[in-house]
């Protein structure tokens, strides 16, 4: 993979008929580093995070994640990027509701060999990996066998940061993914993803309205609703 996570330049996004969302002339993030991105309500942290994930196409500009143009790719192309390389924590969780703990944890290191071959590597196995993230997050092992829509809110999200981490991706976007938790369990969610990040080279990059968090991640970056940023 390419020696930065992320390089951005003349990037552009805007809704049809609006004006732009953002402009963002040049932001670089090299692997193994750590990224805050921060800014007011509608200015375009969310979409930047999909742009980089793949979730949505990139309209003008340079958009380079983990060495790939990802407008040169096609959408089933960036979904596989995103499906070996990296690992994401949206908004929403994205848990699969008919499956337990265990189940939702496994499918990064179950769908994609790459990413079970990384994990053995690291942890030894993708079990004894998710065992060591979820104890280390507060997730009792004998919530494993639990249906997702039995969990509480703040429960789900920190389920949702152990399947990003699982299989060592080279890249974690996790927006807002301490919003459910209190001071204590967001300070302790973000040692692990860092100090889990650090173990595995992984870049991490993440949304947060908390300010006080910024200071732990390597770059800040600040955007504006429709401005350069």
């Amino acid at each position: 993979m390419s020696t930065s996570a992320i390089h951005l330049s003349s990037l552009t996004h805007a809704w049809t008929g609006q004006s732009p969302l953002f402009q963002i002339e040049e932001l670089t993030v090299p692997q193994g580093k750590h990224l805050f991105i921060q800014g007011p309500s509608g200015c375009g942290k969310s979409t930047l995070l999909s742009l980089l994930a793949g979730v949505q196409a990139v309209q003008t500009g340079v958009c380079q994640v983990l060495g790939q143009d990802m407008a040169a790719l096609t959408a089933v192309q960036r979904d596989r990027l995103r499906g070996e390389h990296m690992g994401v924590i949206f908004q929403q969780f994205n848990l699969l509701s008919y499956l337990d703990v265990q189940a939702n944890v496994l499918m990064p290191t179950r769908l994609f060999p790459s990413r079970a071959a990384a994990s053995s590597r690291v942890w030894g196995s993708p079990v004894e990996q998710a065992k060591a993230l979820a104890q280390a997050l507060g997730l009792a092992e004998k919530m494993w066998r639990q249906p997702i829509n039995q969990l509480s809110v703040g429960q789900q999200q920190r389920v949702a940061a152990v399947r990003a981490l699982m299989g060592a991706p080279e890249l974690v976007i996790a927006d807002e993914p301490t919003s459910a938790l209190d001071d204590a369990r967001q300070l302790e969610f973000l040692d692990l993803l860092l100090h889990t990040a650090e173990k595995q080279n992984t870049s991490v990059i993440m949304v947060s309205h908390n300010a006080r968090l910024a200071h732990r991640f390597d770059q800040v970056f600040e955007m504006h609703a429709g401005g350069r940023s």
